[in-house]
């Protein structure tokens, strides 16, 4: 058996407003309620029992990690990066604990944003990766449909075993260089990779060394130091011993509207739609929406409606996207970072409506979860019960509510809010005050081991 290691890091810009850093592209639920996330799970446990898969991500996402493996499996390991420092210190910072647990082993590398036809020509491709793995650091090469210009290319090289080695790794081309490189038999670079300990190990020792701390025990504060570099630049560009395996079935990084167009199913006009959509003449359209979307002679446009982004773009000319979130960051805007759903390891919150001195939320608690125990210093909150039963703590005193049943909670005063039932709940909160930012929270004890900026 493989071990894996899945990279579930990234922030999804390129497909703002859809995915964001808080709730970024691989744990949305886009394919019949299945994220991408989990399909490279599954993906992982055709080679790996889940006690050999490890799953690399951030601090903010290592609650929608935990919560997403529950529907599939248990006993994977979670590891929390200690900073985003891109592809190859997570990949190193997953290796050092496969090898801590299970010495030297092969280990298949899987991005967690990616969608895969994981069929059996994705079987033997792995099955022909590991076979190469003692020898070679290996990636995996897809069989262009079409000249993109978002994807490095792969030249292939002299045949060995099931792959070949790699003559030359190029960046992403033009228009024109792309159909040279395809006529030419490129590859397009999948990021996936099949990686023996051992040999990568050596590889970073000679052209990746700061990896080496990392790789011998290294801890926070040794990856703070490393550079923020991607496995292609830091390594696989370096190395001699590189080789690629083709894999010619569906595959996709979903890096863009255009690339979520062409997996989504298509209606007779064209038109790939996730919500309400009435098309007036309109064809050729990618419709995401929460409330209904209706055009009238629309075409070859993406449309997002998030309810508090709209987004209306050509399809084929999305790559400035990543540019909007960068100037909503840099006015300190918070749908940058967030939706109004924001999901937290308790359940999650919907900001309904929101002035300068007050904010109205739903919030939703799954049976068994907790909210900490806080306090703040510059807002009071209503409570009112519309389904479930809550567990109220204000002060010393702990009471129930039920459906329609509300309570206070006054500035300053320690408070807690559980869900002791078997079924969701849900509560409207009100917030009034001078400051009603999240950050206005003092934990005085947390089920999750959370601190204040979680």
């Amino acid at each position: 058996m493989l071990k894996t290691i899945i990279l579930a890091g990234g922030t999804g810009t390129r497909l703002f407003p859809l995915s964001r850093e808080l709730y970024p592209k691989q744990f949305i639920p886009l394919f019949d309620g299945e994220t991408l996330f989990q399909m490279a799970v599954k993906r992982a446990l055709l080679f790996s029992s889940p006690e050999e898969v490890v799953i690399v991500t951030g601090r903010n996402h290592r609650f929608l990690v935990r919560d997403q493996l529950l529907r599939l499996c248990e006993g994977c390991t979670v590891l929390v990066e200690p900073a985003g420092k891109n592809t190859l210190p997570a990949i190193a910072w997953g290796m050092r604990t496969i090898e801590e647990s299970s010495g030297p082993s092969k280990v298949l590398v899987l991005p967690s944003d990616h969608l895969v036809n994981a069929g059996e020509e994705y079987r033997e491709a792995v099955n022909a990766a590991s076979a190469l793995a003692d020898e070679y650091l290996v990636t995996f090469g897809i069989e262009p449909t079409h000249p993109h210009t978002g994807y490095g290319y792969i030249q292939p090289g002299e045949r060995v075993g099931g792959g070949c080695r790699v003559a030359s790794f190029v960046e992403k081309p033009d228009a024109e260089r792309a159909r040279e490189y395809i006529a030419s038999g490129y590859l397009w670079n999948s990021g996936m990779f099949l990686f023996s300990t051992t040999l990568f190990r050596e590889e970073c020792s000679l052209h990746a060394p700061y990896v080496r701390e990392i790789l011998d025990g290294g801890g926070e504060a040794a990856y703070a130091t490393i550079p923020s570099i991607s496995i292609d630049h830091g390594l696989m560009e370096r190395t001699g011993r590189a080789a690629v395996v083709r894999f010619a079935s569906e595959w996709s990084d979903m890096g863009s509207f255009d690339s979520i167009y062409r997996a989504f199913s298509k209606d007779t006009a064209g038109n790939a739609v996730r919500g309400e959509y009435i098309p007036i003449e309109s064809t050729g359209n990618l419709v995401i929406g929460e409330r209904l979307v209706v055009t009238s002679s629309i075409h070859d446009a993406a449309i997002i409606d998030t309810r508090d982004v709209l987004f209306v773009g050509r399809r084929g000319e999305s790559d400035q996207v990543k540019s909007i979130v960068e100037m909503l960051k840099a006015k300190g805007d918070d749908r940058a970072v967030m939706h109004l759903q924001v999901y937290r390891p308790w359940g999650s919150y919907t900001v309904l409506e929101q002035g300068r001195f007050y904010k109205i939320k739903r919030i939703s608690v799954l049976p068994g979860r907790n909210l900490s125990f806080q306090f703040h210093h510059h807002r009071s909150e209503h409570w009112v019960v519309v389904q479930g039963t809550a567990e109220i703590t204000i002060g010393d005193r702990t009471h129930l509510l039920r459906n329609g049943e509300s309570t206070f909670v006054p500035c300053g005063e320690r408070h807690r809010l559980g869900n002791p039932g078997i079924l969701p709940l849900e509560i409207i909160e009100v917030q009034i005050g001078e400051y009603i930012g999240e950050d206005d929270i003092v934990r005085l004890g947390d089920d999750f081991g959370r601190g204040k900026d979680d």
